[in-house]
């Protein structure tokens, strides 16, 4: 009944703390460790076996480097090569290298220092990308290089966590190196790296036949758990082995459904690892030393924040994605407390270093939303300011098309236009767009296509059309009032989001327009038909028939699509009549089939 009590505590505390602080915008991670902190031996004292529970959800742990292992292909990892191992590599080993000398520079031992420095370098993967996406910047260049910094984390803790224990102090009795014990290490590393190459596959396989799906979970967890065992029995750490397995499997066709498996469990014990992180955080230490507490936390996050600020100005970054790749990643990270706790276990850190360490870290990651807030209200609006980028000069070079907007569906436009060799000018007005196009060979040229001086520059009075493939509903409107008023004679191809935006279109004067997503939904529809038994001539005429009545209903639609009653009226009776249509081809094809065969025919299923 005892563990039943804490396991509803557990989830009770889990389930109240982690959307509150997702909703604050301060992260999951957060929310386990303040709710560890609340239920714990410095707050209301409703858990006092910390230590038990921490072994207990090391687990979890374990879990989430199976599944970083899974998720590290080979060829994604070449790919990623040069931003992974070089600027992730250079930023752990310069804040590494400066954090451990200041750690030196304090008393502590090399070992300890070292441990220190590396697992403070480390930055909170869950509260970063997390952070990155509900700010929609994951895409952005500090993005970008904030993914990569994270990946190559990742990748580094596994080497780490293997060298703590040869860090160890010599156990008593011991004169140096045990050689038995590295023979061992070493031989059992292989036998797991070539069991898994050569057994992992056809085992999973054998069990996958059997069809019982809680079969493959429970394989799944035999691997993970029993490889982490065996590296442990080896001397080694208990992650490294999970991760092994987690590699050797990463290009398996099994994967997802590892991934899939092992992830409840690995969020779930994860979740109660950091809030036994949460328990074990001695307040006390606050308490007694805040201002060496404040001072560690706020000097961890300007060493991390200014290496990555010199690192990316390095790279070619300007002044704001530098700002901002040291902001978010100037936090501590959840590996921290697994790498301390290690070296804690292996005597390489004391227990008051160790909880400092802990607090520390768990400041950062309590401070670092503030961080973002207070970027986007005081440095953004003077940092970010700058005098806009100035329209491109065009050129008129009498060339035939005009395209503006060149992002998924004009490039497709322009790729064919390419391959027969017909030339083109391109325009766009998102800077982003502009740069990224051009690192591959386009000519394009960053403007305004709603602006009649850009336009006529462009020569678009001689050209012979205009394709009009803007994604911005509003500009692409405009752009095709500026068009009929200025340049009536020139046919323009527009492309249309949906039936609203056409319509505005049509407002405009424009007749021919493309909705982006209408010809391909068609096509899939007479793959299905197909699919499904209809013969080729058949399923286009099906297709054919709707494509037209849909053309027509959008014709009389744009009349009254002002009017919600009559838009609606007018959709239902379109609905009716391509049904009797359909109906009327039926029954015409039985007709048909009955006189050619003199006998009565079956209904057909189309």
């Amino acid at each position: 009944m005892a563990y039943l009590s804490q396991t509803i505590l557990f989830l009770g505390v889990a389930v109240i703390a982690v959307p509150l602080f997702r909703k604050l915008g301060l992260g999951a991670v957060l929310g386990y460790l303040i709710a560890g902190v609340i239920i714990g031996p410095f707050g209301l004292k409703l858990i006092d076996n910390v230590e038990q529970v921490l072994h207990v959800s090391e687990l979890g742990v374990i879990m989430l480097l199976f599944v970083i292992g899974l998720e590290l292909e080979p060829s994604r990892l070449w790919v990623l090569r040069r931003p992974v191992f070089g600027l992730g590599g250079a930023q752990v080993l310069l804040s590494g290298l400066l954090l451990g000398g200041i750690a030196v520079w304090q008393g502590l031992n090399w070992k300890s220092s070292l441990v220190i420095g590396l697992g403070l370098a480390m930055s909170s993967t869950a509260f970063v990308l997390q952070t990155l996406a509900e700010r929609q910047e994951l895409t952005a260049r500090h993005g970008r290089d904030a993914f990569s910094i994270l990946l190559f984390q990742d990748i580094a803790v596994i080497p780490l966590l293997a060298l703590i224990p040869l860090l160890a102090p010599i156990r008593v009795g011991e004169g140096g190196l045990d050689l038995g014990d590295a023979a061992r290490a070493i031989g059992t590393v292989l036998a797991v790296i070539g069991a898994g190459h050569y057994l992992l596959r056809p085992a999973f396989r054998y069990v996958a036949r059997s069809g019982a799906k809680e079969l493959f979970t429970a394989a799944a967890l035999l691997v993970v758990i029993g490889n982490a065992v065996l590296l442990e029995w080896a001397g080694l750490s208990m992650s490294l082995g999970a991760f092994l397995a987690g590699v050797m499997l990463a290009d398996s066709e099994y994967r997802h459904e590892l991934e899939a498996n092992i992830d409840p469990f690995k969020g779930l014990l994860l979740g109660l690892f950091f809030i036994a992180v949460g328990m074990s955080a001695n307040l006390g230490i606050v308490i007694s030393h805040p201002w060496q507490v404040l001072a560690i936390t706020l000097g961890l996050m300007l060493v991390k924040a200014l290496v990555l600020l010199i690192l990316a100005c390095v790279t070619g970054a300007d002044r704001a994605t530098a700002v901002k790749l040291g902001i978010t990643l100037s936090q501590g990270g959840e590996f921290a407390f697994v790498l301390f706790s290690v070296a804690e276990t292996s005597k390489i850190i004391s227990t008051s270093v160790n909880d400092t360490m802990v607090v520390a870290v768990t400041l950062s990651m309590l401070i670092a939303p503030f961080l973002f807030i207070g970027y986007d209200r005081l440095v953004a609006p003077w940092l970010e300011h700058r005098k806009e980028r100035e329209f491109d000069k065009i050129e008129d070079h009498g060339r035939p098309v005009i395209i503006a907007g060149f992002g998924r569906f004009g490039q497709i436009v322009a790729r064919v236009l390419t391959s027969h060799h017909i030339p083109f000018t391109a325009l766009d007005k998102s800077t982003q767009q502009v740069d990224f196009v051009r690192r591959f060979g386009n000519e394009i040229y960053y403007g305004d296509a709603s602006r009649l001086e850009l336009l006529e520059a462009a020569g678009t009075a001689r050209a012979r059309l205009f394709v009009l493939a803007l994604d911005d509903v509003e500009a692409s409107i405009k752009t095709a009032e500026m068009l009929r008023r200025h340049f009536p004679d020139v046919p323009v191809y527009a492309r249309a989001r949906n039936r609203y935006h056409a319509y505005k279109l049509m407002d405009a004067g424009v007749r021919e327009i493309y909705r982006e997503t209408f010809g391909s939904s068609l096509e899939m529809a007479t793959d299905v038909l197909g699919g499904l038994g209809f013969e080729s001539e058949k399923a286009k005429q099906v297709v054919q028939t709707f494509r037209d009545t849909d053309l027509a209903l959008l014709d009389r639609q744009h009349a009254v699509y002002q009017d919600e009653h009559l838009l609606i009226q007018t959709a239902q009776q379109a609905q009716e009549e391509l049904k009797h249509l359909f109906e009327s081809d039926q029954h015409e094809t039985a007709d048909t089939q009955m006189h050619k065969q003199g006998t009565a025919a079956p209904t057909s299923l189309q």
